[in-house]
């Protein structure tokens, strides 16, 4: 996934989410300061343009595989499509594990992918790919700010005020 966007797009962070340095491949980042035994809950979003032949299914398994090859064992325990044919989404949540100071931490992260055509190339596809990583403990109390979040993101077009 590339740092920059493939199209512009807007959004407003949940109440008490403050904007943070992107890691590399990401182009925005937020943290939720309050934390659990040291860990942030984080919003992410990446994004870049797919190949025709890529599936939503390819690419959400392959985001499985790159989460497995740090975390181990991944479980997937929600994957659906939805929103408009012209503009579909997928939405999956994976749980995993991470090795911590001798024992293994649980994390559960929410993944959105909005497919928006480009306006100029009709036969190009861009993605949007929206993240929440939060520990086991946190998700619950973090869940409805990332789907307000989601709700909130559009493509910027033109100037806007």
């Amino acid at each position: 996934m590339a740092t920059d966007l493939p199209v512009p797009v807007a959004f407003t962070l949940p109440a008490g989410w403050l904007p943070t340095a992107a890691p590399p491949g990401v182009a925005h980042a937020a943290v939720l300061p309050q934390r659990d035994a040291g860990f942030a809950a984080n919003i992410t979003v990446d994004g870049g343009f797919l190949r025709e032949e890529v599936t939503v299914t390819e690419l959400a398994d392959a985001s499985v595989e790159r989460i497995r090859e740090f975390a181990g064992p991944v479980v997937v325990t929600h994957r659906g499509e939805f929103g408009p044919v012209d503009a579909p989404a997928l939405a999956q949540r994976i749980i995993f594990s991470v090795p911590q100071g001798g024992a293994r931490r649980d994390f559960v992260q929410s993944q959105v992918y909005l497919f928006l055509p480009d306006e100029h190339h009709p036969r190009k596809r861009a993605l949007v790919r929206l993240a929440l990583t939060a520990t086991v403990t946190q998700y619950g109390e973090v869940l409805a700010d990332f789907q307000n979040f989601v709700r909130t993101v559009r493509t910027r077009t033109g100037v806007e005020g």
